[in-house]
């Protein structure tokens, strides 16, 4: 089963997922995608951990995130931003498309395993026309992917101030663009 949860910045996307992980199993993986940049950072993450609590596995994997040993697990992949932050930024010769292709086959095999996986994205071109020529690109990186990754979703939300909109229920065809 694939869940894919997206939404804006604290839209309640991790708090969702994490619920929804934790009805499905005593003992969820957490997979980390983030890399840890500054200290604010590295104790936003340390505060998430503990707000987990013990019963969560805790996995950090910042790029390839097929190669965690999850098969037969209940997994939280939080997120898919962070990690193609570090995809597009560790591979800046390569074209946008280049990168993309990338990241679908990673992801592609990921999903490949017996996992249940509970995916955590950001929508972040609801805003305006982003300023920078790097900040464009990534954008367009961002949605692709995020549409990808919809497509092959058994399930969909959205979440908005903390209230999940079910985009896709199990069943449901998708019409994304690039499936």
């Amino acid at each position: 089963m694939l869940y894919f949860i997206t939404g804006g910045q604290r839209s309640g996307k991790s708090n969702y997922a994490q619920k929804l992980a934790l009805e499905k199993s005593f003992n969820p993986v957490y997979l980390a995608t983030a890399r840890i940049w500054d200290d604010d950072f590295r104790q936003r993450v340390e505060r998430h951990q503990r707000d987990r609590g013990p019963e969560w596995t805790n996995i950090e994997e910042p790029l390839n995130i097929s190669t965690c040993h999850v098969a037969g697990r209940v997994v939280v992949l939080d997120c898919i931003t962070l990690w193609l932050t570090n995809l597009f930024f560790d591979h800046q010769e390569k074209s946008v498309d280049e990168v993309l292709e990338m990241a679908k086959a990673e992801f592609d095999k990921l999903i490949k395993k017996d996992v249940t996986l509970i995916v955590i994205s950001n929508e972040i071109g609801l805003g305006g026309h982003a300023e920078s020529e790097v900040a464009r690109r990534f954008t367009d990186l961002q949605g692709w992917m995020n549409q990808h990754i919809a497509a092959r979703a058994d399930e969909a939300t959205l979440m908005v101030a903390g209230l999940p909109l079910k985009l896709k229920e199990p069943g449901a065809k998708s019409m994304a663009h690039g499936a």
